[in-house]
């Protein structure tokens, strides 16, 4: 299929993922288009991780944690929601920072694991820390607001999402097209060349990680205004995992590819949820029939768009 064609049948398929949703309602819709923006912006700091410096992080989660819980406290204390999540951006940042030190003498899967270690430690800390953040108890977010202006129905959500998400793409495109964007390809391409072009391999891929986990942290402050409640363990390893996901079956070398994997990974167990009412009660009422089909639709994705689906053939 040639590209216009392919992207006329990805099109159709968005609207008609979008037509049953607005089918539900209006509100039920505009909700889950908020919540794909946001994990498109989280999934616009994986792409620049994995897509563009071509390192694993499977700690994406806690970042998003960090700067959840930086809204959240923020807002309790007074602070005005805006200006609240440029804080839990840097708090993103700097969780990024740290995350990346081990790639100075790691690589590969070893720092995978380093990264994937960060996380369990986030999460954990989150827990003990119950004097700030609630622990295992969780913590009320208060409504996005400014001033008298509140994000307190499902469209002002979408807007502030949809508005936040354009900012963070010409941000993300701006790098990608800068010197330090053609850096984190030349480490991902071949670490001994880039070096020997006088680029910095650590220093790279900590620019990825810091740019990344302020993406993060951005996307976490959001969220933590949708879901309303916070818990330690709404940022465990499979929020990690669904992000990394996001990225590669969206195409992680591709910006277009988080939008694509926020729209699969948040809509596509929605529809799944609707279609289960239309079966049969003895097939419906199967335990694990959501997740059994939510893989084969990860599988069927993969197999026909192994380079993501923003990906050229």
């Amino acid at each position: 299929m040639r590209t216009p064609l392919r992207w006329v049948a990805w099109s159709a398929l968005a609207l008609a993922a979008l037509g049953v949703l607005a089918a539900m309602g209006p509100d039920y819709a505009l909700g889950q288009l908020a919540f794909v923006a946001t994990f498109a912006i989280a999934g616009l700091g994986v792409v620049l991780i994995v897509g563009q410096a071509g390192q694993i992080s499977l700690g994406q989660g806690a970042l998003m944690a960090l700067g959840a819980y930086a809204q959240c406290l923020l807002v309790r204390l007074g602070v005005p929601a805006p200006l609240a999540l440029p804080f839990a951006m840097a708090l993103g940042a700097g969780g990024g920072w740290l995350a990346s030190l081990p790639a100075r003498r790691l690589g590969g899967l070893y720092f995978a694991m380093s990264t994937l270690a960060f996380a369990l430690i986030i999460e954990e800390l989150l827990v003990r820390a119950d004097g700030l953040t609630g622990g295992a108890a969780g913590l009320a977010v208060p409504a996005f607001a400014v001033g008298p202006l509140a994000a307190d129905s499902a469209a002002r959500e979408a807007l502030v999402s949809l508005l936040v998400l354009a900012l963070a793409w010409l941000a993300c495109r701006h790098w990608v097209d800068s010197a330090l964007g053609r850096a984190w390809r030349a480490i991902r391409a071949d670490e001994a060349a880039a070096q020997s072009c006088a680029i910095d391999p650590a220093r790279a891929k900590t620019s990825a990680f810091v740019a990344g986990g302020a993406l993060s942290g951005l996307a976490g402050g959001l969220y933590a205004h949708w879901i309303g409640f916070l818990t330690p363990e709404q940022f465990g390893l499979m929020l990690s995992f669904e992000l990394l996901m996001l990225a590669f079956i969206g195409g992680a070398r591709h910006l277009a590819g988080a939008l694509w994997g926020a729209l699969v990974i948040v809509a596509i167990p929605q529809l799944i949820a609707l279609a289960r009412d239309l079966l049969p009660d003895a097939l419906a009422s199967t335990a694990g029939l959501e997740a059994l089909l939510f893989g084969g639709v990860l599988v069927a994705v993969v197999l026909w768009r192994p380079q993501g689906i923003a990906g050229q053939r």
